[in-house]
């Protein structure tokens, strides 16, 4: 390793174990100057969670020409094989918590008289789990996967790809918590409270950071359709989250906030982000996965990669325009109902269109 090399890889180090230490500060600070029991919990969480990582970081870095975190074959799959791992965990545990919500339905007595383990409380842990706790880290883990494979080369940063890894789970862990212990913004698919948001919201910039520079620093001229829908997920995510999750706290120690969005806006806002979670978390998302693996599978090429394109940019346009249409018959003006309504009628194309390209391949 040369002195360069050296000299990068302990400012690396330096600046994650920095990192580690201030989200323990700042996680300490919450634990004690919180007057909310659940927020104090959390606070106590960032904080342990922060200290073993900056801790994680000494210890692995005490040699002295510094740790090797890329695989034998050049690419860095330490963070992928940990999304892998977690996408398991959660996964068992949404599908069991969905389990015993539809037992509920049929057996009330079921809640157990407890705030914890009532139905109203158990069914948002459930869909969070599934969709981004199970889906977010199989996302991110084929992401990476397939970013580093296609541009044959390895991810950006040091421990960044890293910290996306467990920061976004701990985001998970958070806001699941939250959902048990009452804390929540009521609001579908997007129900946890602005510092869990506002901790997401960092986590995601650090990713975009990370699948942009892998891009960036390809061996391979031609950027592959799987990293078009990938990043269009990712960058529409933020763009969706950031909205969405306009709030103001009522303070930072307490875990209350108000909505930047009132009455009919708040709704149109509410099912644009909604709507569009299923469109490039649930479908832009998962047709990278399929762009990728599929033809990798069956060792043959797209059926056509003309007909990837198309579907790629009539998915971008149109999908984002149909969240009116879980508002219809709604006090939403008949203009904004009516768009909604013809965007997701044209959506078929795109629909087909990826349809055909997976099977004919």
């Amino acid at each position: 390793m040369t002195d360069t090399t050296v000299e990068r890889h302990t400012f690396s180090d330096t600046l994650a174990v920095l990192g580690g230490g201030l989200v323990a500060f700042v996680g300490a600070t919450i634990a004690i100057k919180t007057s909310d029991s659940a927020m104090a919990f959390h606070g106590v969480l960032l904080a342990l969670a922060g200290a073993a990582a900056a801790f994680y970081v000494i210890t692995r870095s005490m040699g002295g020409s510094g740790v090797q975190l890329t695989d034998s074959n050049g690419y860095m799959d330490g963070p992928i094989r940990v999304a892998i791992l977690a996408s398991v965990i959660w996964g068992i545990a949404g599908f069991l918590v969905g389990d015993i919500i539809a037992w509920q339905l049929a057996y009330p007595a079921l809640n157990l008289d407890m705030p914890w383990t009532t139905f109203g409380r158990l069914r948002p842990l459930h869909t969070s789990a599934v969709i981004f706790a199970f889906g977010g880290n199989v996302l991110i883990a084929t992401s990476f996967y397939v970013v580093q494979r296609t541009s044959q080369a390895r991810l950006a940063g040091r421990w960044s790809p890293y910290f996306v890894i467990w920061g976004y789970n701990l985001f998970i862990a958070i806001a699941g918590t939250g959902y048990l212990l009452g804390i929540t913004q009521s609001k579908e698919y997007a129900e946890p409270e602005w510092y869990a948001d506002l901790w997401l919201t960092v986590v995601w910039v650090v990713y975009l950071l990370v699948f942009l520079g892998t891009i960036m620093k390809r061996k391979e001229p031609h950027i592959y359709v799987a990293n078009w829908f990938y990043l269009a997920f990712i960058v529409t995510i933020a763009m969706l989250h950031l909205v969405n999750n306009a709030t103001l706290p009522v303070s930072i120690f307490e875990p209350k906030s108000y909505i930047a969005f009132s009455g009919v806006q708040d709704a149109m806002t509410q099912w644009w982000y909604g709507h569009n979670a299923v469109g490039f978390f649930l479908t832009a998302g998962f047709l990278g996965i399929m762009y990728y693996f599929i033809p990798k599978r069956v060792e043959r090429p797209v059926y056509s990669y003309r007909l990837s394109i198309v579907h790629f940019w009539t998915l971008i346009f149109l999908y984002i325009w149909a969240g009116p249409h879980h508002l219809h018959y709604t006090a939403l003006p008949d203009w904004a109902q009516t768009l909604g309504m013809t965007f997701s009628i044209m959506l078929w194309m795109p629909s087909w269109g990826g349809m055909i390209n997976g099977l004919m391949t």
